[in-house]
Order: C-alpha cells, then sequence, then structure tokens
C-alpha cells in the first residue's frame, strides 16, 4: 500500500533533508505536504487526510504534543522527531510511538516506516484512535519514576497498556512473551523477550535464563539446590540458567 505522508518540521532543511531519505529508501511513501508550526500543521493534516504524520516535538509557539492535543482523537499514525535527552527517550520506548533522533539514521528510518506500514495494515482489521499511545507517552514523560511508568504491551488484539511497577516476571514463548502480572493476570505479546530486556533491565527487571526476565522487588526466596532457582511473590518458581547466575548473584547481593 501506498502511504501519505506529511512533514511538520519548522526547519526548513530538517524538512528537505527527512523528504530526500524518504524519496530514495522509502519508495511505497508518498509525501502530500510539509507544515512549519502547530497551525499550519493542524490545518494540514485536517484538509489532506495523511496516513502518517512526521512530527517535529520542539518547534516555536507550540509542541507536537500540542498539536496532537489541539487534533483531540486521531487516526493516523506518527513518527517524531526528536533531540531530545536520553530520559525523555526511554519514555518513548516505553509507549506505542515511533521517534527519529536528530540527526536521522537512514536505517533507522526505515525501520520506522516499515513499523507503521504494519500498524497501518492492522488499523484495516481493527480500526483505533492513537490518543492513549499519546496520553501515555506523556505520563511517562512526565512521570518522576520510571517503576511507575505505563508500558504499551502490543497484543494480538491491539494494544494494553500496563504499569511497569506491576509486573513480576516475563516469560519467552518463541517470538512472544508472556507478561506475569499482580493478580495472576497473564498478557501474551507480539514481541521478543530480548526487546523488553533492554527496555526493562534499568528499571529493576534481571535476565535470569533464555525464557525468563524477572522483577527483582517480587523475588521471595533464592534456592540453591537443584541448580539454582527463584521463588517469586506469587509462588512460581523460575530456573536459573548457569550463564546468568554468577551475574545475577552478584546483583542480589549488592541491592541487599
Amino acid at each position: 500500500m501506498v502511504i501519505r505522508a506529511i512533514i511538520v518540521d519548522d526547519e526548513r532543511r530538517s524538512r528537505e533533508t527527512l523528504a530526500s531519505l524518504l524519496e530514495k529508501y522509502c519508495p511505497h511513501l508518498e509525501i502530500v505536504g510539509f507544515a512549519d508550526s502547530v497551525i499550519t500543521g493542524a490545518e494540514t493534516i485536517t484538509t489532506l487526510l495523511p496516513d502518517l504524520v512526521f512530527l517535529d516535538i520542539e518547534m516555536p509557539f507550540g509542541s507536537g504534543f500540542d498539536l496532537l492535543e489541539r487534533l483531540g482523537d486521531y487516526s493516523f499514525e506518527v513518527i517524531f522527531t526528536t533531540a531530545y535527552d536520553q530520559y525523555a527517550l526511554r519514555a518513548f520506548k516505553f509507549s506505542a510511538l515511533d521517534y527519529l533522533l536528530k540527526p536521522i539514521d537512514r536505517d533507522e528510518l526505515i525501520e520506522a516506516v516499515a513499523r507503521v506500514s504494519k500498524r497501518l495494515e492492522y488499523r484495516k482489521k481493527a480500526p483505533r484512535s492513537n490518543h492513549q499511545d499519546l496520553e501515555a507517552l506523556l505520563h511517562n514523560m512526565h512521570s518522576k519514576h520510571l517503576h511507575n511508568s505505563k508500558i504499551a504491551l502490543p497484543t494480538s488484539d491491539g494494544i494494553v497498556f500496563v504499569q511497569v511497577g506491576n509486573i513480576i516476571r516475563c516469560d519467552s514463548e518463541r517470538n512472544y512473551t508472556n507478561f506475569c502480572m499482580i493478580g495472576g493476570e497473564k498478557i501474551l505479546i507480539t514481541r521478543t523477550l530480548k526487546e523488553f530486556e533492554n527496555i526493562l533491565t534499568d528499571l529493576g527487571f534481571f535476565r535470569v535464563h533464555h525464557s525468563h526476565l524477572v522483577n527483582l522487588a517480587y523475588v521471595k526466596r533464592y534456592v540453591k539446590s537443584d541448580g539454582g532457582y527463584l521463588i517469586m511473590n506469587d509462588d512460581t518458581t523460575v530456573q536459573i540458567s548457569r550463564k546468568y547466575k554468577e551475574v545475577f548473584l552478584q546483583r542480589l547481593n549488592h541491592s541487599l
């Protein structure tokens, strides 16, 4: 399918550079319009009804977030272009929204557009508003403690938002990940455990096995017998592999 896109950025050079990259590396994408502010962006989007908007965050007289709030519920996809610091970028990783760090890398651009293409195909089967994604992102960016952040979990039915502090562990199921939550709920996610390891490791999670990522806050007991395993707060047991045991014990002792 051809993706109809709009670029919203207050810097002319940034618009031209991005347009050139898209023309060269994303031939299935058609740029149908440009805008340079929140006001012109909202007008252009309302008039042209794009599938995708490349949206600069920091602009004079309002941010990219202000533009989306101005539009209310919206159904188009968004790829933010940003020069934000690492803390803010972590908030993006927790959300279902894509971002590209300036200066824009060619390979990252191609991958982001590919993800959008998949979401647009899915949207044909199950239309949805993206406003909830924006709310989760803004919540995480203003949260003082990322342990209280909400993470977007893509399921076969859509996207579920859960609080990081409510995750007991994550279990790998081939190309899927099972999130085990407080209260016994399990959520099957359409991404690999490795992706979530990269996101959650700095928030007190630890990979103890090729199939298990645990929240250290919910480890009740470490048992040395049978090769070593954990008893979690929900009384489930999690095996520790040789590969991760030494580093895990060091981390556990450091936490005590």
